[in-house]
């Protein structure tokens, strides 16, 4: 349905030019969203993935098998978004110390990124509600390395920002002038407590990630921390108990067409073409993971078969590997408690029966996969991005 203006243009002065800034109306929109028909069927199918989703936990021995690098994987497709060029097993490496020549500020930056959703998801479980407070904290860690980290990290900006364009007369789209960010996020804040009314989790991250992109309220990250926020929406929410649902590959296969419904809302206010889309992304994203999952499920079990008589060190780096797909001698021995020579043998052995394949080529300091694993999460993350905007 087409409403008109999202919010109203105001007129700015800039960097020695006059432009036109954007200032959204609160949330929810008006007049009362139509979710029914077609729209109401893909909610109710979005709803029932999702809740499939999260119960996939119940089909592993241990959730942290999938979160671990499930999270990572996140990581890495939101930050290839914003231009980064580090891949899963760039930050796998560099969380053993042994960064890839040439990828420290990236893979730090996407290390950044696994510390900020990690840090906000703690807070969540520990009772604390999704606050601006908590939003500035979680951008402070997101910020701490990397290209961003001179953007004011964990505050609000104090000047003027756009997107697209070498400045803001020519910007495809201008925020608001800072002096309004503090009330436009406020407002936000409390339509994530609901009010003035309650809205459906989906719903409400759908709105939620739309307002934030639109406020734009930091220097950068906020592309970042907007995909996040709907993960942290649902969790908080109750929908989700793990993070389970990254909509970054989905974002960053049909960015066009994301650029121009964030872009058509404001002008037309069509929320319901918004709606289809993000819920058509949930769903297949949803689907979409419970089958990764699942194929690890099936690979943990056909490789403990094949290692079935073999040493109980052997046995438990496979296990282990479940959890850490990268890993070194100098690790294995550590994390499994058993010597050095036994680490070496027990990888030898992985190595020998196909499971796993040293993947630095150097003769120290070498590096070990288990490659089955990473094949299967390491889809579309290796495709170089452009930078956008941020």
């Amino acid at each position: 349905m087409k409403r008109g203006l999202t919010g109203h243009y105001l007129p700015i002065s800039t960097t020695g030019e006059k432009a036109t800034a954007f200032v959204p109306h609160p949330l929810p929109p008006e007049p009362t969203l139509a979710i029914d028909g077609e729209l109401g069927a893909l909610l109710d199918a979005a709803s029932t993935a999702l809740g499939r989703l999260d119960g996939v936990s119940l089909l592993l021995p241990d959730p942290g098998l999938f979160l671990y690098s499930y999270v990572r994987k996140e990581a890495v497709l939101s930050s290839q978004i914003e231009g980064t060029q580090s891949s899963l097993s760039d930050l796998l490496s560099h969380e053993l110390e042994n960064t890839p020549a040439g990828l420290e500020e990236d893979a730090a930056e996407v290390s950044c990124y696994v510390d900020a959703m990690q840090h906000g998801l703690a807070l969540l479980k520990n009772g604390q509600p999704l606050s601006l407070r908590m939003i500035r904290d979680i951008h402070r860690i997101l910020l701490s390395h990397g290209k961003g980290s001179g953007k004011m990290p964990g505050e609000f900006r104090t000047s003027q920002n756009w997107i697209g364009g070498s400045r803001p007369g020519t910007a495809r789209f201008v925020p608001p002038p800072p002096e309004m960010v503090m009330d436009a996020m406020g407002a936000l804040e409390l339509f994530l407590h609901d009010q003035p009314v309650k809205t459906r989790p989906l719903l409400k991250a759908a709105l939620a990630h739309v307002q934030f992109e639109t406020i734009h309220p930091f220097l950068d990250g906020n592309g970042r921390l907007g995909r996040l926020l709907i993960t942290f929406i649902l969790c908080a929410e109750g929908v989700l108990d793990s993070p389970m649902l990254y909509l970054s590959l989905y974002l960053k296969k049909n960015r066009n067409e994301y650029y121009r419904l964030l872009q058509d809302i404001r002008l037309s206010g069509d929320w319901e073409e918004w709606f289809f889309f993000f819920l058509t992304g949930v769903l297949e994203t949803s689907r979409a993971a419970t089958q990764t999952a699942r194929d690890l499920l099936q690979l943990f079990a056909r490789d403990a078969t094949i290692l079935q008589a073999e040493a109980s060190s052997v046995i438990r780096l496979h296990q282990y590997m479940q959890r850490r797909p990268i890993t070194s001698v100098p690790r294995a021995s550590h994390s499994l408690g058993v010597s050095t020579p036994t680490a070496t043998k027990a990888i030898a052995t992985l190595e020998k029966r196909g499971i796993i394949h040293e993947i630095t080529g150097q003769n120290y300091r070498k590096l070990y996969a288990y490659r089955s694993y990473l094949d299967i999460l390491h889809a579309d993350t290796l495709e170089s991005s452009s930078p956008t905007d941020h």
